[in-house]
């Protein structure tokens, strides 16, 4: 028992020591984390998404401000969303985008993360990190969007191959909305996770 205590004081301490990196520093030593938990792993490596759900969850989603990223999603109507609604829109979002960022993991074989040199003055407090994954292929790009809040770096939004996954969602999320209400989009974003869990 002591052990494990001592280890899990271990992890918060190394949690917490990330959080207060620069940004860059962060996003590579997730990024670095999960490819080489994928390398290392053959069932991960076989495409197992429900393990690289939890490996996305574990690693991942703590360096993420959900409620800022599912905000910028909904738009103007998340201001007249009710608690509950808001709740349920970023649970539903949270699976949606681990889903998306998991079925994109499900392809690293070789891969490395590069990132491009920060441009950003010591006193900001949003900075967008730029990344290449590098393999056989052609190089992918993965950029992040960070702020700084309470002294951590959180994840915002991210680009994927040139495409802002925030604006990408805000354009259907109002589709949804003006066809159906916050309650409609819910009911979207379930149908659908629930569609992905099958396949």
């Amino acid at each position: 028992f002591r052990r494990r205590l001592i280890s899990s004081r271990i992890s918060v301490a190394a949690a917490t020591a990330v959080a207060q990196t620069t940004p860059d520093a962060l996003i590579k030593t997730v990024s670095t984390e999960v490819i080489d938990t994928i390398k290392g792993d053959k069932t991960l490596q076989s495409g197992d998404v429900s393990k690289i759900i939890s490996l996305v969850d574990a690693k991942v989603m703590p360096h993420v401000n959900f409620q800022r990223m599912t905000a910028s999603a909904v738009g103007r109507n998340w201001r007249t969303a009710t608690p509950e609604q808001q709740k349920r829109l970023q649970e539903e979002f949270k699976t949606l985008l681990v889903r998306t960022y998991a079925g994109a993991l499900t392809q690293v074989k070789d891969q490395t993360v590069q990132l491009k040199p920060l441009r950003a003055a010591a006193e900001d407090t949003e900075v967008v990190v730029r990344t290449e994954v590098k393999g056989k292929g052609e190089p992918i790009q993965l950029d992040y969007r960070l702020e700084k809040a309470d002294a951590a770096w959180k994840i915002y939004d991210v680009n994927v191959l040139g495409v802002w996954l925030v604006e990408q969602y805000r354009g259907q999320f109002a589709q949804d909305i003006s066809s159906g209400g916050i309650d409609g989009l819910i009911a979207k974003l379930a149908e659908r996770n629930k569609g992905a869990g099958k396949s």
